[in-house]
């Protein structure tokens, strides 16, 4: 620290040579600084001049110090005559070798206060579509640009429905992303928050590219948002991430479909033996929540109506076998989980209770020593936190999730709520933490738009201002029920409040019709609707695509 005190020291002093310096510590590399010439910037600022000033990367390399030595001009590697006053010059004096980051500044008195939202999963669209844009400006920050429909995603794989028809744009869920001045879309993710500051840091990547190639930012605010959803759990499982298929994002949709795809025409090549083909045809499905079930429900399908007509030649080798630790189904009616598994069991489904112990590139192994062959696996084993939710210093409910009180607000702290699966209630406020469902991220994304536009129109959406504010009623979930499609025209609907409570369950073909208005009506929008109503009708019409396209 000494050394690099004395280095900032020199270039202060020796400005003259080199004209106009600027000094940076990068946040993300410790001990290393950057000397910024003052050339042109390549980043135009906003006309409201909300953008700070940053020059492009390759501009402000010039000349690169690190603790490891002084690349540039020898003069620079030589303490000076005053080491020692530099040396024992105070923190409030090294102000001026503060971070700084490119991004969004602080609003002004007479500006709109504005809103950022970390996510676009259930919670944080259904926040975003209702959020009142003439109150505030709103800035949504995320890895990806749109809003995934979660309970049609495992249609996708098998191609009864086209990846588009389950993925909703952003700037169509709120078009003030789209048409408002300083209002933003922002594809990053976020690394970290200050909340005494009120700033979130972002890193991206530089066109697409690798970790290595990554840039930061930070972004301001008056109210802040967190709705990062969750990571699939894997428990520790060796083998997990490597070799297993999620299924909660579009990607993890499209590489499921070529991978089975792949699996059925290398099937059908010359030389392969008859435990490779077997193999390569078993599709194994790790989890019998709703989303273990509908997709091999989806898969077995797939099979019966398509693959058995246009992959004659292998018909008989393709299998899915489900595996669960418990009970398939275990949040529905018990009539309703033995009316899947005689559904699933007759429709082909081999179904198998155990634990996974490891997973191999080609077999997963069992906690009593059996192996499975695959050459498919998909992992749907339930959720948890992410490592950016894990990383926070927030208050955390049971499960690691950020903690919330009955308004959603994060405790200890000002101007920052959190929803959706990233959330729950704290111990103290007497509420269980609630499922990582669709419907209770939408509820809570709705609830919180409602006060956020209730305590804008009473001027308490700048920072600091909602304290003394009436909150109005806490939140309170209700549940609707579940539903589970199980293939061949057939779904359970339980329309329980609670797994131990009394209600409506139905199972059938009446159930099939009531899931498929329910989720045709509940797509976000009208466009997504017609798609997914026209893919089904082609789908029932000429069959599912078996094009393997990348």
């Amino acid at each position: 620290m000494a050394l690099a005190r004395i280095a900032r020291a020199n270039l202060r002093r020796s400005g003259g040579a080199f004209g106009s310096y600027a000094h940076e510590k990068d946040m993300f590399n410790e001990g290393a600084y950057t000397c910024k010439c003052s050339l042109p910037s390549r980043v135009n600022s906003e006309a409201s001049g909300k953008f700070s000033y940053i020059p492009r990367i390759k501009e402000q390399n010039y000349m690169n110090f690190s603790m490891r030595g002084i690349a540039g001009t020898p003069y620079y590697q030589l303490p000076s005559v005053n080491t020692q006053r530099v040396i024992e010059e105070s923190e409030s004096e090294l102000e001026y070798d503060q971070p700084r980051y490119a991004g969004l500044e602080a609003t002004k008195p007479g500006e709109k206060p504005r809103v950022v939202v970390l996510g676009t999963g259930w919670a944080a669209c259904r926040f975003l579509k209702g959020l009142d844009t003439k109150i505030y400006d709103v800035v949504c920050i995320s890895p990806r640009n749109h809003m995934v429909y979660t309970p049609l995603l495992a249609s996708t794989c098998v191609g009864t429905l086209e990846f588009r028809s389950v993925a909703e744009p952003v700037s169509r869920i709120q078009d003030a992303i789209a048409r408002d001045p300083n209002s933003y879309f922002f594809l990053a993710s976020c690394t970290g928050i200050d909340t005494g500051k009120h700033e979130v840091y972002c890193e991206a990547a530089k066109n697409g590219g690798s970790a290595g190639e990554r840039y930061q930012f930070k972004v301001a605010y008056d109210k802040l948002v967190i709705a990062a959803g969750s990571e699939p759990l894997t428990f520790g499982i060796k083998g997990v991430k490597e070799h297993a298929f999620f299924l909660r994002e579009v990607n993890h949709a499209q590489e499921i479909r070529k991978r089975l795809l792949l699996n059925l025409m290398l099937s059908e090549n010359p030389g392969i033996s008859e435990e490779e083909k077997k193999r390569l045809l078993h599709c194994v499905v790790i989890g019998g929540g709703p989303t273990g079930v509908e997709f091999s429900g989806e898969l077995s399908d797939f099979i019966m109506k398509d693959v058995h007509e246009r992959y004659t030649h292998i018909k008989d080798y393709i299998h899915v076998t489900l595996i669960e630790a418990n009970e398939i189904l275990s949040s529905f009616d018990v009539s309703l989980r033995q009316y899947a598994i005689k559904h699933l069991t007759k429709s082909g489904v081999q179904l198998m209770r155990g634990v996974v112990k490891e997973v191999h590139p080609k077999k997963i192994v069992l906690s009593d020593g059996t192996d499975v062959p695959y050459g498919l696996l998909v992992w749907s084993t339930g959720v948890g936190p992410s490592e950016f939710v894990k990383s926070l210093n927030l208050p955390k409910s049971l499960g690691g999730r950020i903690g919330v009180d009955e308004w959603l607000r994060v405790p200890s702290v000002e101007d920052v709520f959190a929803l959706g699966d990233c959330a729950g209630f704290l111990e103290q406020t007497g509420k269980p933490v609630l499922p990582a469902l669709a419907q209770v991220a939408e509820r809570e994304g709705k609830f919180l738009v409602e006060l956020f536009n209730k305590i804008g129109k009473e001027n308490a959406g700048k920072a600091f201002s909602a304290k003394g504010i009436p909150l109005g009623e806490p939140f309170v979930y209700k549940h609707l029920g579940s539903m589970a499609s199980v293939g061949g025209y057939k779904a359970l609907v339980d329309l329980r409040q609670s797994k131990d409570g009394k209600g409506l369950s139905l199972a059938g073909f009446v159930s099939w019709l009531v899931w498929r208005s329910a989720y045709l009506t509940s797509v976000i929008s009208w466009r997504n609707r017609f798609y997914v109503a026209v893919n089904w009708a082609t789908t029932l019409v000429f069959g599912r695509d078996n094009t393997r396209i990348g």
